[in-house]
Formats: C-alpha cells, structure tokens, sequence
C-alpha cells in the first residue's frame, strides 16, 4: 500500500493537478465560439451554395505536395516534446506552435481575414513546464440563429523513448506531425468557402504525456457550453508501413503496405453518436467522394475507441458528452512499447520521413504516402462539409411487424418537415446494412428477415440533399424466434456462416443458423461475440 501511495504522488507532482486558466489569445476567436458575432462580415465575395461544388472543389485542391511541404518544415524543429525548448525561433515545440500560427494568419489573409487564428493557454505542469498553448483557427458559420461548432483537430507534440527526454531527435513523423500536417491543409482549402456551421481547426500540445491539450480545449468548450456538433481527431494518419508490433487491433505483420484503407475509433456501439458519427463519415464517403476518387479507400468502422490501452485526443471530448472519433491509419509502426526488444519507429528518434537508398542526401524511400495522406484529408473534409452544411436531426419512432411479410414502419415525429428523410438499418455489425430514402414522414420497409431485430436510425434531407448527423438508435424486433420442437426430435443442418466486420478487429461476430425439422416454425439464428487480440 505504501508504494502504491507513493507512485501516485509522484506522478501528481510530475503532471499537475489539471488544467487550470484556460484563456484565448484572441477574443474575437471567443465571441465566434459562442456565436456572438455578425456573419455578414464573414462572407466571401462569391458565395457558393452548391455544396456538390465544394466536395469536388476542395478534393481537386488538397495537395499531396503541400502536406508534404508541411511535414518537411516540422521536421526541421527537431524535437516538438510538450516540454521542450519556447524560445529557440527555430527548435523545440514554442518556434513550431508559433510557425503553425503563422500559417493560419497567412491562409486568414488570403481569405479576407475570416479565419481567426487564436491560441489557448492553459496552466499545467508537464515535464517541467508550467504554461502550454495550443493553436487554433475559428472560420465563422452562417447561422448563428442556430449555433453549432465542428473541429478538426491533430496532435503536434513528438516524443522519443524517454516522456520528457526533450534533447532527443524527435521529428515525430507519423506520430503526429501527418495529423497536424492534415489539419493545416483542411484549414488552408476550407476557408475559401461559407459554412452555415462554424468549424475550428486545432493543433494541440500535450498528447504524448496523458491527452492533456485536448483535455484543456474539452474542458474549456464544456465550461463555455460550446455546442459542439462533431470532432474529428486525426493522429497517426499517413504511414502505410506495419511495424514488427503494433497495438491490436492493427495491421497484419512486419512490412505490410496498406495505402487505401483508414480506421475508424469511435466509442460504443448501440446508441453510441459517436458510432454513429463514424458512420456518417463512412457514408460520406462513399456517396460524395468515391464516385469521383481513382484510388477507391476502404474506411474500417472500428468496434474499440482505440487501440488496446492506447488513447487520443476524441476521448477527453467524448468523455465530456461531444460527438467524437478518430481517423488512423490501418498500419502503424510500432506499439510504443519501447523494451530492449523494440525495433519498430513509433515513439523514437526513427520516426523519420523515410530514409537516402543510395546516399545522395535525398530521401527516396519514405515511410508516409502524400496521396495517402491527402486522401485521408479528402475524407475528413468531405464529411466535415456534410456535417457543417446539412439540416437539424430529426425525430422519430419505429415499429416491426412480425406478420406473414416481415415489415419496419417508421414515422418521424420532428414538427418541422424535411423535404425527405433518410433511414439507416444495420443488424450485429459496426456498418449499416442499409440506408433507404424515403420523401414521406410515414414510412414502410420490408428489409430481409434473416435476423431477429433490426437497429434503426434517420437523418433529414434538405433542399440541395444533404443530410443531418443520423439520429439516436432504436433496437425493433422484426421477427419471433424460437423452437417449437417435439419430444425426441432433433434440429438438423448447422451451419457456421462467415465472420464479420473485420479480421483485424478485437470483435467479431459469428452467425449460426440451426436447420429445420417438421416441427421447427422458423429458422435459429444467433450471434455470438468473441473479444481478445485477433
């Protein structure tokens, strides 16, 4: 007992009592947040509405070469540990912060100035240092009548094997700066369009010693109730390498290269928006992004909230009540384990941006794909647009009839009326099974009977048919299943049917259907659930 007393005092007095004195640099930022702000002073001198113009858009002007660019400069601060050096202008976490500012003001300055550029200071003791800062960006919405906030957001700090060795070569590739990277180049192609919603782009500190950044921003939004609609937290984005370990659930082996698939972390499952908010993402994707991408990409709707006993920056804000996920990528170099047997890059002073084949001092074989990465970014915008441009979330009930034809009515009970509705099905997986589209607010369905109850959810339609965020879950039994067997009869034809989602999942799901005889009214089917390291 008197060791265990002792660890947790030392670790309080390494790491501080909790984010104190939470401020904005930028008042402006602030009243935006809150939506005390006139939105005609923030409109582009050519407006577009048509938000099938901004998804096609603003897919053509993410860069592969700009990320690049940008990973190449942060690069160049050589260690960006939380607690490493403020007043070097070109080493060490301050003389980065300070050139991500710097690049927000720029791309404020080439949109009118409607990007507002801010930092939040917080007091907190990490690794010696006592005031931290991260950085964001504020593009004001249209409709402030009915105020809400998305973010996007990434970790900038980079760390080696020692927590606070603030000395060491750490440029932090792929973890983070190619979420960083991603958010700079969302904040540069989305602020030359209007939103009716506001999004705020952060770069944030903190993350490699406990999430402490997004700890201060959730908790300075929940102390401001900022309504926030969605957060997306990018971290760990755009390598395609699979290290020798790699936290489960992860990629295969040493040295596979997966370059068209990204995972989604979300937490829960029934009911869960955060679930939900993946899958909105997801369908995004697939309905305004995919039919116009060469390179299609697979988006892996994850069971955990994130790998086994890691963490990242959508939890804080999940924990305070935000929709929140994360995007990574589906390799990942290394599990941070860092032993004496640890050869992988992640969380040393390897993660590099790739290595000189044939030692004429130019990189030429690199550990992060840029088309992979722009990719990643495409789909973080586009499902961010959606989000920021789509109509409230409906309403509404639902009810199965078990009769001779097997049929779900839905009946949407908002008193303000869409011009259509859409209603997503999905049975035992991560995925929906199927989203219908109906014009009425009374509707019926006859989805497949091969499963006892189906898990239902809608989302509005507006006039240019985007969608809103779908809404809660309801759990509608479509269907009686049961045995009615005689005495001495047996069931007959047990079949064993494919597993779902994903083989690189914690979770799967087995399906088995037990065959009839002449007794049985109806066929078994059941789901049983395996979790552990896959």
């Amino acid at each position: 007992m008197k060791l265990i007393l002792s660890f947790v005092f030392i670790a309080t007095m390494a790491y501080g009592f909790g984010q104190t004195n939470m401020q904005s640099s930028n008042s402006l930022a602030e009243q935006i947040m809150l939506g005390n702000f006139d939105p005609t002073d923030y409109i582009t001198p050519f407006p577009v509405t048509s938000p099938t113009f901004i998804y096609q858009n603003l897919a053509d002007n993410i860069s592969p070469d700009t990320l690049k660019s940008y990973i190449l400069k942060l690069a160049t601060f050589k260690n960006r540990n939380t607690g490493s050096d403020t007043i070097s202008a070109t080493e060490g976490f301050g003389a980065a912060r300070e050139w991500v500012y710097s690049k927000f003001e720029e791309y404020s300055a080439f949109n009118q100035g409607r990007l507002i550029p801010s930092y939040l200071t917080f007091n907190q003791t990490i690794c010696g240092v006592t005031k931290h800062k991260n950085i964001f960006a504020v593009l004001p919405g249209l409709d402030t009548t009915d105020h809400e906030i998305v973010i996007i957001e990434g970790h900038m700090d980079s760390r080696c094997e020692g927590l606070c060795d603030t000395f060491c070569f750490a440029e932090g590739i792929e973890d983070n700066a190619t979420g960083t990277a991603l958010v700079m180049e969302l904040a540069r192609t989305m602020s030359h369009y209007n939103f009716q919603k506001t999004i705020i782009f952060i770069v944030l500190t903190g993350e490699e010693q406990g999430l402490y950044g997004s700890k201060a921003f959730s908790l300075y939004a929940q102390n401001l109730n900022l309504p926030i609609k969605a957060v997306y937290n990018n971290d760990v984005i755009g390598g395609i390498i699979c290290g020798e370990t790699s936290s489960s659930p992860s990629c295969p082996g040493l040295n596979d290269i997966d370059s068209s698939q990204v995972r989604l972390f979300s937490q829960g499952n029934f009911d869960s928006k955060n679930k939900q908010l993946s899958r909105f993402n997801k369908l995004q994707y697939k309905e305004e992004l995919l039919p116009f991408e060469t390179v299609p990409m697979l988006l892996t709707i994850m069971t955990s909230e994130d790998r086994a006993n890691r963490g990242s920056d959508h939890i804080p804000f999940r924990q305070r009540g935000f929709a929140a996920m994360r995007f990574c990528s589906a390799n990942e170099h290394g599990d941070a384990s860092l032993g004496a047997a640890y050869t992988d890059r992640q969380h040393t002073s390897d993660d590099i941006l790739g290595i000189d084949l044939n030692n004429d001092g130019t990189i030429d074989s690199f550990f992060v794909d840029f088309n992979y990465l722009a990719r990643n970014a495409k789909i973080n915008g586009i499902a961010a647009v959606s989000a920021l441009s789509g109509p409230k979330t409906p309403t509404f009930n639902a009810f199965g009839n078990p009769g001779p034809q097997v049929s779900l009515e839905v009946i949407i009970t908002s008193l303000d009326p869409s011009p259509a509705y859409r209603v997503a099905l999905r049975t035992y997986t991560n995925d929906w099974d199927t989203v219908y589209t109906t014009n009425f607010t009374q509707s019926t369905f006859f989805p497949p009977t091969s499963v006892a109850n189906w898990i239902v959810s809608v989302a509005a339609v507006d006039n240019l048919g985007i969608e809103s965020l779908f809404s809660n879950e309801l759990l509608i039994p479509l269907a009686t299943i049961g045995l009615d067997e005689e005495e001495g009869q047996k069931a007959q034809g047990i079949e064993l049917f494919q597993n779902s989602p994903n083989p690189f999942d914690e979770s799967t799901f087995i399906a088995i259907s037990a065959g009839t005889t002449t007794s049985i009214k109806k066929p078994l089917s059941v789901s049983w659930t395996f979790k552990g390291n896959w």
